[in-house]
């Protein structure tokens, strides 16, 4: 009998996706409960091993993906679970992503002993962040503020948050609450407030574009309306081909017959903004998608593009 290997980073959240997957997959198909039907492969990532400097010094996208993919290609996994924000616009050759969960909590979520919202921190308090997104739309609403770099893991982040280093912290929604630490947030921001990363909050799996039966076995798990909302903004996000240094977010939401997208391209300092939504029927996701960041390329201009791959 098959063993089916699931690839996935190893920090307590990426394990915690992975257990998830493998719980769904028990369900869908319980004969793999069967004892080694399904394993776990933990695997480390550039991302991973450089855990001092920010994503955008040493490569930005891809930095959670790259050695899970080429686990993948070889044949050491035969599925990889990612969180779908971490994943490129561009796949390697002959994978793809064949199913994504029900997704969760998109939103932003800010962590602050001195404030329950971002306009109540005090004038100059600091904020830890590593992400260029948040740091934009932070210093577009709230310039007198100072954000500085903080990486790690939820618990890391959280320390140096109680040891004074940062006066406030920005984590995603659905990481907190898959830890089971969603009562830990000081408080979830609207999306009206901080737009979410591309995909933030929804898990997808990456199989072999040949591999038909993982395919098959994957397919009871797929969401197809988080699968609709992934794909017009993951659209967006390839028109707009933002580096790691761009700050770039994007929004879908299905409400009925109609889904509305909502996108965002920034500079890093926050002084400028542009921003763009739209709406189509849901099966024009993609078409939907690469038509707002088209508008949104058009507002910003393409000086504005060059102007960050030089930063």
């Amino acid at each position: 009998m098959k063993t089916w290997r699931i690839g996935t980073r190893g920090s307590p959240l990426a394990l915690a996706q992975a257990q998830e997957v493998r719980r769904r997959l028990l369900v869908a198909h319980p004969d793999l409960a069967a004892p080694r039907r399904l394993e776990i492969a933990v695997i480390t990532t550039t991302g991973d091993r450089d855990r001092s400097r920010p994503l955008s010094e040493i490569g930005g996208k891809g930095l959670f993906t790259k050695e899970i993919e080429e686990a993948l290609i070889d044949g050491r996994i035969d599925l990889a679970v990612h969180s779908m924000k971490d994943v490129p616009t561009w796949l390697p050759e002959g994978l793809e992503i064949s199913t994504v969960l029900p997704r969760e909590d998109a939103r932003d979520a800010l962590f602050s002993s001195r404030a329950d919202s971002l306009a109540a921190l005090p004038v100059g308090a600091v904020v830890g962040t590593v992400s260029l997104r948040r740091q934009a739309q932070i210093l577009a609403a709230r310039p007198d503020l100072k954000v500085v770099p903080l990486r790690g893991n939820v618990d890391t982040r959280l320390r140096k948050l109680e040891e004074g280093q940062v006066d406030a912290t920005l984590l995603a929604v659905a990481g907190l609450r898959r830890l089971g630490q969603a009562e830990r947030i000081t408080a979830a921001i609207a999306p009206e407030e901080m737009l979410p990363a591309v995909a933030q909050g929804a898990i997808g799996l990456e199989v072999r574009s040949a591999d038909g039966e993982a395919k098959a076995l994957l397919a009871p798990l797929n969401d197809a309306d988080s699968a609709l909302r992934v794909a017009a903004e993951r659209a967006c996000l390839e028109v707009l081909d933002g580096s790691c240094r761009t700050p770039i977010a994007a929004y879908a939401e299905l409400t009925g017959d109609r889904l509305r997208l909502r996108g965002l391209v920034a500079a890093p300092d926050g002084s400028q903004v542009f921003r763009a939504e739209a709406e189509s029927a849901p099966a024009e996701a993609a078409g939907l998608g690469r038509a707002l960041g088209q508008e949104l390329r058009i507002e910003a201009g393409e000086d504005f593009f060059k102007a960050l791959e030089h930063l």
